[in-house]
């Protein structure tokens, strides 16, 4: 067997052939914040959905700067929650329900901004409406200039989610936004993919639970 052969079989894919579908029946519900990285998100998103995984996304206003919602809808095949108050089919005006049947939220990239709302209970928008109201694990892939990852109440807004449950995958170093080099870059969406396949296998999907 070749080296080739060998690593496309531990990726879990045949060689040459499609990507396995190991996280089908698994709902991922994802928050885009506002930052650069926003576009290795939507290669998360392409990741998830390629494995079989069911992907929703929520965006804030700030993150529709960056990646617009018709690049999340292309990808996931879903429509893309981005207001609070938007009208559905069904009427829920908090959007509660995208929590209730997401095995997982995922929020990449989170900025020190959501970071901080979260560590303080705040829910002004769609998106840190759904994450006050989460019903599942919550994971945080940051995403900020190095000084804002390192300011002392970013941390410890982070020292106390971690106390109360949510999970990170730590930002890298590397080339920033802000033309310097430093921590804050937020992971690759293989390292992110990985991290988020982890967690969902710990349990079986919610709607096989019911």
């Amino acid at each position: 067997m070749t080296k080739r052969r060998k690593r496309s079989e531990a990726r879990g894919r045949e060689p040459n052939g499609p990507v396995e579908r190991d996280l089908a029946d698994y709902e991922v519900l994802l928050a885009v914040c506002g930052g650069i990285a926003a576009y290795k998100s939507a290669a998360v998103v392409s990741k998830l959905v390629q494995r079989g995984a069911g992907v929703s996304v929520a965006m804030t206003r700030a993150g529709q700067r960056f990646v617009t919602p018709l690049t999340f809808q292309t990808l996931s095949g879903r429509r893309v929650s981005t207001d609070l108050w938007e009208a559905e089919e069904t009427w829920d005006p908090q959007h509660l329900s995208l929590t209730e049947r997401a095995d997982l939220i995922l929020v990449a990239p989170a900025t020190a901004n959501i970071i901080g709302k979260m560590a303080g209970g705040l829910a002004d928008d769609l998106v840190s409406s759904l994450l006050l109201a989460a019903a599942g694990p919550i994971l945080l892939a940051p995403a900020m200039n190095t000084r804002m990852w390192e300011n002392p109440i970013v941390q410890d807004n982070l020292r106390k989610l971690e106390e109360h449950g949510v999970r990170f995958v730590p930002p890298g170093e590397g080339w920033l936004a802000c033309r310097t080099v430093g921590s804050g870059r937020m992971a690759e969406p293989e390292e992110i993919v990985a991290i988020v396949e982890a967690l969902l296998k710990k349990r079986p999907p919610r709607r096989l639970a019911r």
